[in-house]
């Protein structure tokens, strides 16, 4: 698949098959992830990856929109080192680009994945720090589960040409 047929057709996959992740796929995924752009490359993004079900479990309980972390067979939280930042305030835009990169690659290897956002949300971040033993300066920006699809969407057809504007609004 190439990189835009990629793009254009990921779709957000909440529905999972036990099949297990690779360690070949899952390196391809993080590496993907690693080769956003970054603000100053400072490249704040950490990541954990995360098998364990009852770490799952609790992953899944600090936000409304995680139950399919229960059904999963990993997930990887984007985190990022906030000490020693060049640009404090663009590790979040580092670790979306970082989020998204991971996204393309997991939809381009055959699998899926959706998206659960936490940052700037600290009823979530502050729970999901707590299970997954983040130190003080690491803050979890998102959270992908991650599998072998158990469902096919569609390409969502988002373009509106009615939303580009030329030079000026």
């Amino acid at each position: 698949m190439d990189a835009i047929e990629a793009i254009l057709s990921r779709r957000s996959i909440r529905k999972y098959t036990a099949e297990p992740v690779s360690e070949a796929d899952l390196e391809t995924i993080l590496r993907a992830a690693m080769s956003a752009p970054s603000a100053g490359n400072q490249q704040p993004w950490r990541f954990v990856v995360t098998t364990d079900l009852a770490t799952l479990d609790a992953m899944a309980a600090c936000t409304p929109y995680g139950t399919m972390l229960r059904e999963a067979p990993l997930a990887i939280t984007v985190c990022a080192n906030t000490i020693d930042l060049k640009h404090e305030v663009m590790w979040q835009q580092d670790c979306g680009a970082a989020t998204e990169n991971a996204l393309v690659a997991i939809h381009a290897l055959g699998l899926g994945a959706v998206w659960l956002g936490f940052w700037p949300k600290m009823e979530r971040v502050d729970p999901l720090k707590l299970v997954l033993g983040l130190p003080e300066a690491v803050e979890p920006f998102s959270v992908l589960a991650v599998g072998h699809p158990a469902e096919s969407k569609p390409p969502a057809q988002r373009y509106h040409a009615e939303w580009v504007h030329r030079d000026r609004w």
